[in-house]
C-alpha cells in the first residue's frame, strides 16, 4: 500500500474532499484509485481559531508499482498463536489485561478459565450506583474490581506511545465488539463509559464460544504450590488447577499483593502518582483549546494536557482528563476514601475533569518493606475519608487552596457523588503535593487562561494512578520466580493504561500458548 502523511483539510470538510486530495497528492485519476485507509487523523490547533484536520492515509492504486518510495506493508500484521495443548490456563482478574491474555488464548484453541472478584458489567453497573447514590461499598466490586477492570468506569481513554502492532488489533477487536470505528484512526481515541459496558459483555460472550470459562464473584485468596511450581489456586469458589496461571489483577487488589508477598513472589516498590482531581467548565476549556465555542460542535469536548517542574524538583501532572464528564469514588476498601473521572462517548456533561498529580518517590515511603506504597496510599485515603466520613469528598476551590482566600462556589458545581463538603485538601495530603500542586496549577494558569481561576474546584483525593508495586519477571518468558506464574498488566507494574494492559496481556497469552 501506498503510505499518505500530511493531507490537511479544514474541519469542516466532506468525505469527497479527502478522495480528491488524495487524487491530487498521487497525480492519479479516479478510476485509479481502488481504496484508501484513514490510518490516523489529528487536529492542527495551533492557528486557532482556524482549525484543521491532518490526516495519514493508506492507498491501493491501480499503479501502484509507480510509487516505490511510498511503499509500506499491509497493517494487519498480528496473528493469533496456536495452542499446543489442549489445555485451560487460569487467568486471575477480568481487566484489560486478563480480558485480553483471556481472548488470544481462546484463539488460541485453548480454553481458558478466568476468575473475577467481581460481578458482570451490569451488575457491577447497580452496585456502582449504589455506592456513588448511598455510599455503601461492595469491597469486591466497585469502580476497582469487575469486568472490565477499573477502565470500565472512566472515559475508555485509548490513548497509546506503543508501536507494537498488537495495539491496532486491539482496536480492531473493541470495534469488532461494537466500539465506535473511529477509534482505529484518531489521535485521541476514546470509547466512553456507557459504549464500554457493551463491549466488553460482546468480548466476554466471544470467549466463552470459543470455550472459555469465566467465573465471576471468584476471589482468588491462595496459591496452589508444589515446591516452586504452581498447581493452581484457592478461590471463594472452590480450588482450580493449573500449571499456567497469569495475574491480572489489577492496581488495588492490596489484599491479593499481600498473599503474593508471603507465598514468595518477588516484589519491589514503585514510584506511583497523587493528588486531586481539577473541575473547570467545559466550555471554558473549549474556548481556550479551539479559540471558538462553535468547533466543539464538530470536534467534541476538548481535552487538555499539562506538565510542569516544580522548584522542589517534582513533576506535577496532568492525567486522565475526562471532557464533559464526572468525578466519581472510586474506593476498593472499607474507611479510605478514592476520586477518579469518567466520561460517557458523548462527553456532553458541563464540566471537564482532570487528575492533578504529583510524582511520589519510593523514598517517601519511609519503608525498605515491598508493599510499602500500598501502605502509603492506604493512610492518605483514611485521612482523606476521616475528614468527612460516609464517602463524602471533601473540595477545596483554588481560590482557597492556592490564593489562601475564602472563595464561594456559584459557577462550578462539583460532580462527586455521593456528596461533598468544602474542606482543607492540606489536611489529607503530604506537604511537598500541597507544595507542587500549588506551584503546578499557578503555572498551568499561564498556558490555558482561566484554568487557575478562584472559583475552580479541587476534589481530594486521587491515589490509585499506577501500582505503587512491581512484580519481578523474567524478561523473555515473562514468568516470575514462582515457575508458571506470570504477572500482567497495572496491577504487575508493567502497563499504564487499556492499551497497554491489553497489549501486555496479550504477550504472556501468546506465551503460555506457545508452550
Amino acid at each position: 500500500m501506498i503510505k499518505i502523511e500530511q493531507i490537511k483539510l479544514p474541519i469542516k470538510h466532506k468525505q469527497d474532499d479527502l478522495e480528491s486530495e488524495i487524487l491530487k497528492k498521487l497525480r492519479i485519476r479516479e478510476e485509479q484509485l481502488i481504496s484508501y485507509e484513514i490510518v490516523k487523523r489529528s487536529l492542527d490547533a495551533r492557528k486557532k481559531p482556524h482549525l484543521y484536520f491532518v490526516y495519514v492515509v493508506h492507498v491501493k492504486t491501480t499503479i501502484d508499482h509507480k510509487f516505490k518510495k511510498n511503499w509500506v506493508d499491509d497493517l494487519s500484521l498480528y496473528t493469533y498463536p496456536k495452542g499446543k495443548e489442549k489445555a485451560s490456563p487460569i487467568i486471575i482478574g477480568f481487566g484489560p489485561a486478563g480480558m485480553f491474555a483471556a481472548y488470544v488464548l481462546a484463539k488460541a484453541g485453548l480454553k481458558p478459565i478466568v476468575l473475577e472478584r467481581g460481578e458482570d458489567v451490569d451488575a457491577r453497573t447497580e452496585t456502582v450506583e449504589k455506592f456513588w447514590n448511598l455510599g455503601e461499598l461492595n469491597e469486591n466490586s466497585n469502580v476497582q474490581f469487575g469486568e472490565g477492570g477499573a477502565g470500565a468506569f472512566s472515559d475508555g481513554k485509548l490513548t497509546t506511545r506503543s508501536k507494537d502492532p498488537r495495539a491496532q488489533e486491539v482496536m480492531r477487536v473493541l470495534v469488532d465488539h461494537g466500539g465506535p470505528e473511529e477509534i482505529l484512526y484518531v489521535n485521541k481515541p476514546h470509547v466512553g463509559t456507557d459504549v464500554l459496558k457493551g463491549v466488553v459483555k460482546s468480548i466476554r460472550e466471544h470467549i466463552k464460544k470459543l470455550g472459555g470459562k469465566i467465573y465471576f464473584n471468584t476471589r482468588v485468596d491462595d496459591l496452589i504450590l508444589e515446591g516452586n511450581q504452581i498447581k493452581g489456586v484457592h478461590s471463594t469458589q472452590g480450588d482450580f488447577y493449573s500449571e499456567h496461571v497469569i495475574l491480572a489483577i489489577g492496581h488495588s487488589a492490596r489484599d491479593t499483593y499481600e498473599m503474593l508477598y508471603e507465598k514468595g513472589l518477588g516484589i519491589d516498590q514503585k514510584p506511583f502518582a497523587m493528588g486531586v482531581r481539577i473541575e473547570h467548565l467545559q466550555e471554558i476549556i473549549n474556548l481556550n483549546q479551539y479559540g471558538d465555542l462553535n468547533a466543539a460542535k464538530i470536534l467534541g469536548a476538548a481535552d487538555y494536557k499539562l506538565t510542569h517542574t516544580c522548584k522542589n524538583e517534582r513533576s506535577v501532572y496532568s492525567f486522565c482528563v475526562c471532557p464533559g464528564g464526572m468525578v466519581v469514588a472510586s474506593a476498593s476498601e472499607e474507611g479510605g476514601l478514592v476520586v477518579n473521572g469518567m466520561s460517557e462517548h458523548a462527553r456532553d456533561q458541563k464540566n471537564i475533569n482532570g487528575a492533578l498529580l504529583v510524582q511520589i518517590n519510593t523514598d517517601d515511603y519511609e519503608s525498605d518493606h515491598p508493599l510499602a506504597g500500598v501502605y502509603f496510599q492506604r493512610k492518605y485515603e483514611k485521612m482523606a475519608f476521616d475528614l468527612l466520613g460516609n464517602y463524602k469528598a471533601p473540595i477545596q476551590t483554588v481560590g482557597s487552596f492556592v490564593y489562601n482566600e475564602p472563595t464561594t462556589i456559584h459557577s462550578i458545581l462539583p460532580s462527586y457523588r455521593p456528596d461533598t463538603r468544602l474542606s482543607d485538601l492540606s489536611q489529607c495530603l503530604p506537604s511537598y503535593v500541597v507544595e507542587s500542586l500549588r506551584e503546578g496549577i499557578q503555572a498551568f494558569g499561564q498556558k490555558i487562561v482561566g484554568f487557575d481561576n478562584k472559583d475552580v474546584i479541587l476534589t481530594g483525593i486521587e491515589t490509585r494512578s499506577s501500582a505503587p508495586i512491581r512484580m519481578m519477571r523474567e524478561f523473555t518468558s515473562y514468568e516470575s520466580n514462582l515457575k508458571g506464574l506470570y504477572p500482567a498488566g497495572e496491577g504487575a507494574g508493567y502497563a499504564g493504561g487499556i492499551v497497554s494492559s491489553a497489549i501486555d496481556g496479550m504477550k504472556i497469552g501468546e506465551i503460555v500458548a506457545n508452550k
